[in-house]
């Protein structure tokens, strides 16, 4: 595409002097004895031929002559190149002269290996390319130009930032109405740039009616071939690419050389000991309309298809992730796989949904409440006594730092002052916040308990010595009444109240119920309640991780 830098000259092993100026040369005059040094060749020409064969394609499906580079050429005249090209079924002209024989030496001397390996990656693109111009119209010759410009890699991005197998540049690409975003680059889709290539195609031929130059101004783009003519003075109907090469960019010098020169390559390796790439099993895909978000992970550990597969064949989604909730996205793998994904679809969207989950709406938490669709509910404040036995060298400070609370809670649970002995047993008051699910049958059948009530769960590892019993009893009952008129005064503002001790017992005794919601899956379940999946599933006689959307669930108690 226009506006590309291309890569470093290929110098000619013996430099040819440029052509003095012609004497009323005819085009045809031009065309057979115009000359060039440097030569530039375009950058897929100077691609990492070793990265290309090492692709995900190439290394599953096909079997490559690794040492296609060593073969020996056959020596090949003038004339007999000329005749090949001439006998080629094509509608673009396949002109001769020096500078299109020395891109074909290039290709078969020097390029073997890469000649192999477009072939074998024609098998599977080839196909696009074809469907997109028969559907305009346009001479199928021009599915070899992608290799010209991106050496069939649709991750290809050019120094300029021309992007894809036919190197589109963005605004070129958003006009013919290919779709580029952060998560979305339709200049990576084989087939929607195929698509879009074919459409800016025929609009350069109809406004030159020449293919030659209209593939020079693929490259270079309409105004600077413009330029180029009008330099020349060539009047309207007798425009023709050789005529105006010098006035052309340097790097579109050589394009329309180039593509010559694939042609005929592509056609006639054989005769130059080069072997295509054969596929050691075919790639039937198919494709299927996404209308959920969801991401390449998700498919691949639940199918089974590699992630390079995936990426392979659907390089237009640059994140991994599929934006299925905006629109509607065209996923393409396998095709018995596909058949897999319509089958699978609910369990592939559940599976680690909350990894891949888009917060559309997040409020900030405030105490006692959690805003947003996912957390919405009731919450209590719970009271766990911990019980401490001070080792050599342990501070209040140290010790009220181990459990996250202050050195002034500590000293007024155990009425002691500023220091501590080895051995001593304290008591630590540690809080923690737990949802309540309002939305469970159960629970709507009861008194809800306000999120400001307190409720105490002790948690005693180690019990306190006979020696303090009488004194740390005395305290935990202190505190228990101080925590139960706390909770009183708390709860006035609720036309019905429960003692502390009544809704301690009724807290305990409850089963609790999770009605399945779109995203939850067994382990997010398990985790927001505090149990082990294999809980989950005994509590409720599942067998394997299918849940529904709406299912019930019975939680089990925590062990503790």
């Amino acid at each position: 595409m226009y506006t590309k830098t291309l890569l470093a000259s290929l110098l000619l092993s013996a430099a040819i002097p440029a052509m003095a100026a012609p004497r009323a040369a005819s085009v045809l005059e031009m065309s057979d004895t115009m000359h060039i040094d440097p030569i530039f060749l375009p950058e897929s020409y100077e691609a990492d031929t070793r990265a290309m064969q090492e692709g995900w394609f190439l290394s599953n499906y096909a079997a490559i002559d690794t040492q296609a580079d060593s073969h020996p050429d056959a020596e090949v005249s003038d004339q007999e190149i000329i005749a090949r090209l001439q006998r080629l079924p094509y509608t673009i002209e396949m002109t001769y002269n020096s500078i299109v024989r020395s891109y074909i030496d290039a290709y078969v001397n020097r390029r073997k290996q890469m000649v192999t390996n477009m072939l074998g990656l024609g098998l599977y693109y080839n196909p696009i390319f074809e469907q997109a111009l028969d559907r305009y119209g346009l001479p199928m010759e021009l599915k070899y130009l992608p290799i010209v410009e991106s050496a069939l890699n649709p991750n290809a991005v050019s120094r300029s930032g021309a992007t894809g197998l036919w190197q589109f540049m963005l605004e070129t690409a958003q006009g013919e109405g290919l779709e580029v975003n952060t998560i979305v680059d339709q200049r990576r889709d084989p087939i929607a740039a195929s698509d879009a290539a074919a459409r800016y195609l025929k609009k350069l031929y109809n406004i030159y009616n020449d293919w030659q130059l209209a593939l020079a101004a693929y490259n270079c783009g309409p105004g600077n071939l413009n330029k180029a003519i009008q330099r020349c003075k060539i009047p309207g109907d007798k425009k023709d690419f050789w005529q105006i090469y010098y006035e052309l960019p340097t790097e579109t010098r050589g394009y329309v050389p180039s593509f010559i020169a694939v042609c005929y390559v592509m056609n006639y390796h054989s005769e130059h000991n080069i072997a295509p790439a054969v596929l050691r099993r075919p790639v039937v895909t198919d494709t299927v309309n996404v209308t959920r978000r969801v991401h390449f992970q998700q498919i691949s550990d639940v199918l089974g298809v590699p992630m390079d597969e995936i990426r392979v064949l659907n390089p237009q989604y640059r994140t991994d992730l599929i934006p299925g909730d905006i629109r509607p996205y065209s996923l393409v793998l396998p095709s018995l796989q596909v058949y897999a994904y319509v089958a699978n679809e609910d369990s592939i969207l559940n599976h680690n949904a909350e990894l891949y989950a888009r917060r559309d709406v997040v409020e900030p938490a405030v105490p006692g409440q959690v805003n947003g669709a996912e957390s919405q509910g009731q919450y209590v404040e719970e009271l766990v006594v911990r019980y401490h036995t001070v080792k050599r060298g342990e501070t209040l400070t140290s010790i009220a730092n181990k459990y996250g609370v202050t050195v002034a809670s500590i000293r007024e649970t155990n009425n002691i002052g500023r220091r501590v002995k080895k051995g001593q047993k304290l008591r630590i008051n540690t809080y923690r916040r737990r949802q309540i699910d309002t939305t469970t049958p159960q629970l709507a059948q009861t008194d809800s308990v306000p999120s400001d009530s307190v409720t105490i769960v002790a948690s005693v590892p180690e019990q306190p010595t006979s020696a303090e019993s009488n004194r740390v009893a005395g305290s935990m009952q202190q505190s228990s009444q101080q925590q139960q008129q706390q909770a009183q005064q708390a709860s006035q503002s609720n036309s019905r109240r429960n003692n502390s001790s009544t809704s301690q017992s009724n807290n305990r005794n409850r089963q609790t119920v999770h009605t399945v919601r779109r995203g939850d899956t067994l382990s997010s379940i398990a985790r927001k309640y505090g149990v082990t999946v294999n809980a989950l599933r005994q509590a409720n006689n599942i067998s394997g991780d299918r849940i529904n959307v709406g299912q019930k669930l019975k939680i089990p108690a925590k062990r503790r």
